[in-house]
């Protein structure tokens, strides 16, 4: 029925993977690709979050059993089998859409998917949980321009820096709140090593980085006033939530 099939759906981790995809998709747009074109890079980068998500599930499944409900493959909706089959099918799908950017793009998508796959297998539960997401994350600016226009502008010297931080600064928030369920399992989270005080600390100071990254560029570009306002107001949104995280760590 549609309540099962709606539940075998978070398998592949739909909200994040089409959340990924939309940006990478609104990218292409501001880089001049046509809507058409535009969305079939943004299925491309949602169907290689699919895949990534499953595989996730996949190496969760034997911690998950009797002890986490929830989730689609230890609930019993899901099979192991099935669920491989859904991650080969959409990596599959993800990459073949890519050729439309031609081979340079094939190649991106294949880095973004080692680069989640790394995260899945090796760097989740781990001090280092932080490396992939400061990697995958300027990853999809990327993405998008590169796939609609071929090239890649002078501009990424500074958007790449700034997405950095920013998905560090995701990955770090990301741990603080998993930092019980983590130490119960005995992972060692980098929000465990240092500590929730010092962990919304480094938060609070990634999201400056990136919050003059952002300002500044938008300045030194000459865009108008209206645009540096709202670059600046929605980087304050998370700057706002790193430091209220850090009050209350302290």
């Amino acid at each position: 029925d549609l309540a099962r099939l709606v539940a075998a759906a978070r398998v592949v981790h739909p909200f994040p993977s089409l959340l990924d995809g939309a940006v990478v998709a609104l990218i292409a747009l501001v880089a001049g690709g046509s809507p058409p074109l535009a969305l079939v890079l943004g299925a491309s980068m949602t169907c290689l979050q699919f895949a990534i998500g499953a595989v996730n599930d996949i190496v969760d499944a034997p911690f998950d059993e009797g002890i986490r409900s929830g989730k689609p493959i230890p609930d019993g909706i899901v099979s192991l089998g099935g669920a491989r089959a859904m991650a080969v099918a959409a990596a599959a799908i993800g990459l073949a859409l890519a050729l439309v950017g031609g081979p340079g793009l094939v190649l991106l998508a294949l880095v973004g998917l080692g680069i989640g796959l790394a995260y899945d297998l090796w760097a989740k539960g781990t001090t280092l949980s932080w490396l992939p997401f400061a990697i995958g994350v300027p990853l999809l600016p990327l993405y998008g321009w590169y796939g609609a226009t071929g090239e890649i502008p002078g501009l990424f010297l500074v958007v790449v820096p700034a997405a950095a931080n920013a998905g560090t600064a995701l990955a770090i928030s990301n741990a603080i709140v998993d930092m019980e369920r983590d130490e119960e399992a005995g992972n060692r989270s980098i929000a465990l090593a240092l500590g929730p005080g010092r962990a919304s600390e480094v938060v609070v100071v990634l999201d400056l980085v990136v919050a003059f990254l952002a300002v500044a560029t938008t300045l030194a570009l000459g865009a108008p006033t209206g645009w540096t306002v709202a670059v600046m107001v929605s980087a304050l949104v998370p700057l706002g939530g790193a430091a209220l995280g850090t009050a209350a760590a302290t």
